[in-house]
Parts: C-alpha cells; sequence; structure tokens
C-alpha cells in the first residue's frame, strides 16, 4: 500500500513549525527572480499568498475568476478572525486556540498543522492592524474582541459584520502593489479547467477566459490552488454561485488525493429556504450568537399556532420558550459549535417545535440584548446584519426574532496536503479551503480567515521554497510541450462533449436535483441505506446529465451555462465522492452524523480505534470506483475524549 508521508517535523509540538523554518531549504533573491508561481484564486488565501510571493521576488502569475480580487467570496465572511492576542485577559493562550480548534474539529485534524495555525494567529493580526484593517476598538484603545462557538474565551477580532470585507480589501491592498510592481500578473475573468504535470511534476494549467470563451495555456514551477470550497454541490448553500469545486476535481483526476470529502460543515444560523426558485442562501452571522438567544415554544400547539399564523413569536410568554441550547448545554450555551447547534435545530424541527410557514426554522431572538445594552449597541454591534435580515425578509429583526435554520456552508475536506501544504503531486500546492488539513470534522467560527491568510501569509512562503530550491536551474516552461497541447485537446474535447448534447434539461434543473440528493442522503443524518441510495441516484443523475443537458449559445464565447455546465459535471463527481466516504466512515465526527453512530443523549459516537485516519481518495479513472488510502492521525499531545459542551 502507499504509504502517506505528512513531513510532520520532530520534535516538541510548540517547536515543529520553528524547527522547520530553521532547517528547510531557501532561494536567494536573485533566484526567485528565475521562478513562476501560479496561484489560483483571488480570495484571502490565494491574494495574500500572490502578494506574498510577489514581494518576496517570485514572478507569479494570479488567477481570478471574477471581474475583481475584491469580489472573491471572502467578502461574504461576517463575524471575525479568531487570534491568541489574550487581549481579554480571559485565559487564553496559543495552546487553548489549538485546542479548542482540534476539540472542535472531534479529533479528526493534525495535531502539528493546527497548532501552526493557532501559533501564527496573531501574526496575522499584526499583519491586518499594519494594512489599516479597521477592527473594532475598545473603550482602551485595544483591539476588541467577542466570543464565537466552542470556545469560553474571546479571540474573535471583528469589523462589525463585514470582516471578511474588510480583510479582503487589505489582502487586495498588497497583492496591488505587487501587481503595480509588475511583480504580479493578474488574470480577471479566467477559470481554471485543467492542471498539466510534465514529468511528473505539476508545471501549469489550462484556463478559460470567460469573456471570450477563448481557452489558454500557462506554465510555472509551482501552482498553488486556492479556490475554496465545494459547497455548492448542494445547489443550495451559502457560498457565492461562482464557488466551486472544480479545480480541487481537476487536480483530484491527475493524481492529487481527495481528503476527508464527507466533511461538510451545516451552519446553525442561516436565512430558512423561503421557495422553489432561490439560488442560495443568505447566512447570519455566527456572531449574532453572542447575544442572541435560540428558542423554540415549549408547547408543540404553539408552535402549531405559529406556522398557522395564529400566533407570534412575541405572544409566547417567556416561560413558554425553549432555549434548548442553554437547556442542554449549560457551560457553552448558544455558543456551541455549528454543528452541535445545527443538530439540536434540526432534532428541534423534526419533533413539531419548528416554527415559520415551513416549519424549518427556530427563533434567534434579541429581546434580552436590547433590554440589557440598549438597541444603540445592538445595532453599533450587529446593524448592517440586522439590516440585511430585513431587506431580505421583510420583518424587523429589533421587533420580532430572527428565524434561522441550518444550511451548507463551509467544506472541511479538500485536497490533501502534507505539513509543507504540498498535495500528492509534486509542485502542486493548496491553500485555504481547498485542502483538507486544519479543521477536522467541523470548523469553528472564525477560523476559516485565519487559515487562509495564516497559509497565504505565514506559511506557504516559507514551505514553497522549501521546494523550489533544487528547482532554480530548471529552465521556464514552454506551453507548446506535449503535455500542454494534450491537456488543451482534452479540455475542448469535453466541451465539444457538452455542447454537442443538446438535451432536454437545463443545467440548474440538473444541479437541483443534484442538491435534493445531497440534501436528503448526505446532509445533516446519515444513514448506511440512505448513501448506498444516494450512490445510485448519483450515478443516475451523472448519466442524465451527460446525456440529457440543454446548453444555449457556442463553445468559444462567452457562455454562463457552459461554465456552470462544468462545474456541474464536477460537482456530481463530489457528490459520489462524498457519498463514497460518508458511507466507509461508520462512526460520527463533527459534521459526518451517521445516525446509526450517536451517544445515547444524540451526540455524535467516535469510533477513534477504527477511523482515527485522514481518508484519502485517489483517482482511478472514468466511471471506476476510487481507492482509499489512510493518513493515520497519531496524537502525540493531546488525549481524544468525548467532546463535552455540557460543564
Amino acid at each position: 500500500m502507499t504509504k502517506i508521508d505528512s513531513k510532520i517535523p520532530q520534535g516538541p509540538l510548540a517547536e515543529k513549525w520553528s524547527n522547520y523554518k530553521n532547517h528547510q531549504k531557501l532561494v536567494n533573491p536573485a533566484n526567485k527572480r528565475r521562478l513562476d508561481i501560479i496561484v489560483v484564486g483571488t480570495g484571502l488565501a490565494g491574494a495574500s499568498a500572490a502578494a506574498s510571493l510577489g514581494e518576496l521576488g517570485f514572478n507569479v502569475l494570479n488567477f481570478c475568476i471574477q471581474d475583481s480580487p475584491r469580489r472573491a467570496h471572502s467578502i461574504a465572511a461576517q463575524g471575525g478572525i479568531n487570534a491568541a492576542k489574550n487581549y481579554q485577559n480571559d485565559g487564553d493562550s496559543v495552546y487553548r486556540l489549538f485546542y479548542d480548534t482540534i476539540k472542535g474539529g472531534d479529533y479528526r485534524a493534525r495535531e502539528a498543522n493546527v497548532y501552526r495555525l493557532a501559533e501564527v494567529s496573531n501574526s496575522i493580526i499584526d499583519q491586518c492592524v499594519a494594512q489599516g484593517v479597521p477592527f473594532a476598538r475598545e473603550y482602551g484603545g485595544l483591539l476588541d474582541n467577542r466570543s464565537f462557538g466552542g470556545a469560553q474565551v474571546s479571540r474573535t477580532f471583528y469589523a462589525r459584520g463585514q470582516t471578511g470585507q474588510q480583510l479582503l480589501l487589505g489582502a487586495y491592498s498588497a497583492l496591488s502593489r505587487q501587481v503595480g510592481k509588475g511583480a504580479v500578473k493578474l488574470y480577471t475573468r479566467y477559470e481554471m479547467l485543467d492542471l498539466v504535470k510534465v514529468d511528473g511534476r505539476a508545471r501549469g494549467i489550462i484556463a478559460r477566459n470567460l469573456v471570450t470563451g477563448k481557452t489558454e495555456r500557462f506554465s510555472a514551477h509551482a501552482v498553488v490552488v486556492a479556490t475554496g470550497g465545494y459547497g455548492n454541490t448542494f445547489f443550495l448553500s451559502t457560498n457565492a454561485m461562482t464557488s466551486n469545486g472544480s479545480a480541487a476535481v481537476q487536480c483530484y483526476r491527475k493524481g492529487a488525493y481527495f481528503a476527508n470529502p464527507c466533511m461538510a460543515q451545516i451552519h446553525p444560523t442561516c436565512i430558512p429556504v423561503h421557495g422553489e426558485f432561490q439560488s442560495k442562501l443568505t447566512l447570519m452571522s455566527e456572531s449574532l450568537r453572542n447575544d442572541g438567544r435560540i428558542w423554540v415554544p415549549k408547547n408543540i400547539k404553539d408552535a402549531e399556532a405559529i406556522r398557522a399564523g395564529k400566533l407570534k413569536p412575541t405572544d409566547i410568554k417567556e416561560e413558554d420558550r425553549d432555549y434548548y441550547l442553554e437547556r442542554r448545554y449549560p457551560a457553552f450555551g448558544n455558543l456551541v459549535p455549528r454543528d452541535v447547534a445545527s443538530r439540536a435545530a434540526k432534532e428541534r424541527c423534526d419533533a413539531g417545535y419548528g416554527v415559520g410557514t415551513t416549519g424549518l426554522a427556530v427563533y434567534l431572538d434579541f429581546a434580552d440584548a436590547i433590554q440589557r445594552l440598549g438597541k444603540k449597541v445592538v445595532e453599533a454591534k450587529y446593524g448592517n446584519l440586522f439590516q440585511m435580515y430585513e431587506k431580505i425578509v421583510d420583518d424587523d429583526p429589533y421587533v420580532t426574532p430572527m428565524m434561522i435554520y441550518p444550511a451548507i456552508h463551509y467544506t472541511m475536506g479538500g485536497l490533501w496536503v502534507d505539513y509543507e501544504l504540498m498535495t500528492s503531486v509534486p509542485g502542486l500546492f493548496a491553500i485555504g479551503e481547498a485542502n483538507f488539513s486544519d479543521h477536522g470534522a467541523n470548523r469553528l467560527g472564525a477560523s476559516a480567515l485565519m487559515q487562509g491568510l495564516a497559509d497565504g501569509y505565514f506559511v506557504l512562503p516559507y514551505t514553497i521554497q522549501n521546494y523550489l530550491a533544487d528547482q532554480i536551474r530548471v529552465p521556464r516552461f514552454s506551453t507548446d510541450l506535449p503535455e500542454f497541447v494534450e491537456a488543451e485537446k482534452e479540455i475542448q474535447a469535453r466541451i465539444n462533449k457538452l455542447m454537442n448534447i443538446k438535451g432536454q434539461h437545463s443545467v440548474d434543473s440538473l444541479h437541483k436535483k443534484l442538491g435534493h440528493i445531497m440534501w436528503d442522503f448526505v446532509g445533516m443524518g446519515r444513514d448506511a441505506e440512505g448513501l448506498k441510495a444516494a450512490i445510485q441516484k448519483l450515478s443516475d443523475l451523472k448519466k442524465e446529465f451527460w446525456s440529457n443537458v440543454r446548453i444555449p449559445g457556442s463553445g468559444n464565447d462567452l457562455n454562463v451555462e457552459l461554465e456552470k455546465a462544468l462545474r456541474l459535471a464536477d460537482f456530481i463527481e463530489i457528490g459520489e465522492l462524498m457519498a463514497h466516504d460518508a458511507l466507509d466512515r461508520e462512526e460520527s465526527c463533527g459534521g459526518h452524523f451517521r445516525l446509526e453512530h450517536q451517544t445515547e443523549e444524540g451526540e455524535a459516537l467516535r469510533h477513534d480505534d477504527k477511523f482515527a485516519y485522514v481518508s484519502c481518495w485517489q483517482y482511478q479513472g472514468e466511471d471506476k470506483a476510487p481507492v482509499m488510502l489512510k493518513e493515520p492521525l497519531d496524537y502525540e499531545f493531546i488525549v481524544r475524549q468525548q467532546r463535552n459542551y455540557k460543564s
């Protein structure tokens, strides 16, 4: 069996990253100019990586699917970014951030990677403050912090409910500086369609100009994928419409392992589905759970009356409200991790206590906070989020409690990477949400921004040099090499095949079918019977897609439907991979909840004796079942325990 080498440095946990940096290979400034690096993606991970590598002196080609890096999906992150500064003097530390992250991920992440993430978190805040990111400040002038799920300290730095936007503007300014200097060449409205390997190493990509429809070849000494996650496999998710897992699937087909694909996060505070014609869902920040209290009626008749429109939530007396998270998890209350809060909401709604017209909603109520703090204070903290909710729902959350329900949000799975953030393909790196490495089976809130910027600013600039140090004598690659020609031919053949199907069904209608299969069988609750059914349904859908999809227009021009079709083909493949992985993992952990494996109290039941590993899936060819390899998760420094948020 193939042995998976994660390249974790030896030595004490707190010294691994320092030891690595002290002994890694470097590239001197004159030689950096001779090396080209492709960075695909311009979100927080991609923009920070491209800016940092450009600043170091490498020649960087940066690809952006949007018309500007400022439109990357990182802009949608609302609540904050974690760091162990301990400004609140409430007991935080690098170790506590590390442990909370490992525990929040239900002990299914690598110790060394997560500790490094916690270790560099403080540098991220310093970097962003230097860039002018307008973090909230307290009276004394220090940066303010608030609490987030899965932690009992306040370590989340924020800029109202616009943290992702402000951090992205900081990264964009750093990127723009390098573009202005000529160190980074920015390609906007380009989408990666394939990875090119030469002699077993990643040496370039095939990308499609989304404005002209032309496919183009690009070469480099290394390729960095920073393209986010694959949550849109579920059709309805909190992700932007252009967020997709296509680049990861392309790398998977070229030999990169796909790790823990079944680990998808359900976010508990999303505006509920309100119709058949939605194309995406809107997230309400987890930060709202700091002051908002989640409840449903205690009496099922009250819930029925609310659903029928005979009662309003404000008609329900305090003693008749079930603040179920506070009841079930007294130590953490409304700030339990996302997977725990999501399952608790589903359980209440499945039991008949859900509200709204569909019964698939619970209340997030700010009445207590407004009474305790005053409306002005609540407005200063969350005003733009309340405004967004009112615009979408046409209800004033200062008066009537918000309605929320869980939705697909983030994917912890992704391309397998080692400690250096390199995939199983030499020269191919994956950073941010595109890789699997830091969040295990469930990501804690405010950790996505932390990982994206940690990877781009403070990890990849070191580790990629270790790879490139022996590449300085390798001349630049011609895109006329047979490998590039063949890759472009294959892409063009795929496009021609899609355009020539001329079937009956639109791309969106088939994507909705995929979404229903995924949510119903590979969603919040999974079991063996449902996962087997999903695998068959996904196989049938794949045949239907490749025989009956209808794509209007031309394959050689601007064509949004063709873009969506190429991504949907990849989403179907990801769906199959997720179902296979979920079926194989006969335990519950974090966001992966197998109904057959739960405690008497309905909590996730891990089986560490059998499943304490990263599942690494290896592509075997079209219509062939993938092979799963295992990277054991050997914990040297912490002891796995049943997660407890009750005491």
